[in-house]
């Protein structure tokens, strides 16, 4: 496809975003009490807050920038316990028993949704829609067949397929019937709206610095400002709280792109994703009255790979192919995290440890995840039972897969942080266009460069401040990312996404 025929935006947006009047919040300026601290303004969090809040507890809920700006804004808002293949793999890592309960926590998180949605009658686009996996490589069928064998032992209502009302030549497809797909912004708009009129407070451009631990743990901003409550419950994604570096150790950081496109062929009913790499993935979505689609897609490790345009160009490629594309009024890129096991980390942060909890590692199912682990941590807090908390506590340790995964995460962070600090700068700042950013040197050292569409120049140290690795140019995004824990920067060093809490340094003048 020729430069002429792209129709790509030239900067990355959220449709959920776009089209979403969120609230504004000020900034935390004094010392709070309070029962619960949330850090992170995104769906667990605010999901967390609106459960705890509905039964009277005090919430304090804190975001670094702004709430709904993060994974939960970028997402594909799919609501659904399909998780790509996955039942086969839990049934010989964890047991059936628990492969079950695995299903049908993520289905209870696809049932508070609906039911929540309808009986708050919230204007979410929310709608039913079987999920399906497929694959066009015969030698993936008999993976497939296998997770149809998985889903039959575990009573999951199923039916296998071999086409799919799209132009897609598949081998083998799977379909779980009765998922969804909503419109998360507007339902979670909703959320905090209720939240602030039970009494919780919730606080923007706020960054959590610090956890102390102890009965009564106290978070401590960039500010200074000190928030001492009962529990902390860390929603941030990646949590930055890890003195021990245990999910430093046990999280893989990984992006994926998303087009939302108006197709010239009419788009059927369901949500498609493709088990061959690279993925596929598509749904519906209505925009400005008009039935569109999301293209998605193209994953790979934060801050490694091919230059980031190439992934939506390939998307873009591939929605021709299919669909035929008329339009593509927004692209973006979303970020989620890989556990070892490809379960969540939901529960007490560490061993021996209540009042701090974590929730993170939900591996691209962040509707259905982030539900349940609201359903967990809110249950821990009131002391309530919960027959799936033993199935994600994060002090979990599945030797089959996870030892061989930990050292292949390790070995690619330990990678990457000598290839980065060996890497030669490609040249000088004086040679970058408009609208281009590289790593460049600068008397002698390392410097991200970026010059912007209007010719100034933006430097930053390339060193990241969480633990050191060197940062690359993301030239989709425009953004400095961290190949090695998948924090990310603007093109000022400002954070974007953790666990990072500092800014990139400025270069020695």
């Amino acid at each position: 496809m020729t430069k002429e025929q792209q129709k790509l935006p030239l900067s990355p947006e959220s449709f959920w975003r776009d089209s979403t009047h969120l609230p504004t919040f000020q900034n935390l300026t004094d010392d709070l009490n309070t029962d619960v601290t949330i850090i992170g303004g995104g769906i667990t969090g605010i999901t967390t807050a609106y459960m705890l809040t509905q039964k009277g507890y005090r919430v304090v809920l804190l975001d670094a920038d702004r709430i709904l700006n993060g994974t939960t804004g970028h997402t594909t808002a799919k609501i659904t316990a399909q998780h790509d293949l996955i039942y086969d793999e839990l049934i010989s890592h964890i047991g059936m028993e628990n492969a079950r309960l695995y299903y049908e926590a993520n289905l209870e998180a696809l049932s508070f949704i609906k039911h929540l949605v309808q009986g708050q009658n919230i204007s979410c686009d929310f709608e039913e829609q079987d999920a399906v996996i497929y694959t066009t490589e015969e030698a993936s069928v008999k993976k497939m067949t296998k997770e149809h064998e998985a889903y039959q032992k575990l009573g999951i209502d199923r039916e296998m397929i071999h086409d799919l009302p799209v132009a897609i030549d598949i081998k083998a497809g799977l379909v779980m019937k009765n998922q969804a797909q909503f419109h998360p912004l507007d339902y979670l708009k909703h959320l905090t709206e209720t939240i602030q009129q039970r009494g919780g407070q919730i606080f923007e451009n706020t960054a959590a610095q610090e956890i102390k631990a102890g009965d009564h743990p106290k978070v401590i901003t960039r500010n200074g400002q000190t928030i001492m409550s009962d529990y902390v419950l860390c929603c941030t994604h990646f949590p930055f709280h890890d003195k021990k570096g245990f999910y430093f150790a046990r999280l893989e950081p990984s992006r994926s792109y998303i087009l939302a496109i108006k197709p010239k062929s009419p788009y059927p009913d369901g949500m498609y994703l493709s088990i061959d790499q690279p993925s596929r993935s598509l749904r519906s979505v209505m925009i400005n009255g008009e039935k569109m689609v999301l293209v998605g897609g193209e994953s790979h490790k934060t801050g490694q790979g091919k230059e980031t345009m190439q992934h939506y160009q390939a998307l873009e490629s591939f929605a021709e192919s299919v669909l035929g594309v008329e339009d593509i009024p927004y692209r973006w890129s979303t970020q989620d995290l890989m556990t070892l096991d490809k379960i969540p980390y939901i529960g007490p942060i560490g061993k021996g440890e209540k009042r701090i909890l974590v929730a993170t590692g939900f591996k691209k199912w962040g509707m259905t995840s982030s539900t349940l682990a609201a359903q967990i941590m809110t249950d821990h807090i009131t002391n309530e039972s919960n027959r799936y908390q033993e199935i994600f506590k994060p002090a979990r340790f599945h030797a089959n897969p996870s030892v061989k995964k930990a050292i292949s995460f390790n070995t690619d962070v330990a990678k990457h942080f000598v290839e980065g600090k060996l890497e030669p700068p490609l040249g000088k700042a004086d040679g970058l266009a408009n609208d281009e950013g590289a790593v460049v040197s600068m008397k002698g050292k390392r410097t991200g460069a970026y010059r912007d569409q209007n010719g100034s120049l933006h430097l930053v140290d390339t060193t990241c401040t969480h633990m050191g690795c060197e940062v690359e140019w993301n030239d989709g995004e425009r953004t400095w990312d961290c190949p090695c824990h998948g924090s990310r920067f603007s093109i000022d060093g400002d954070v974007i996404e953790g666990p990072a809490v500092l800014p990139l340094k400025k270069p020695e003048s």
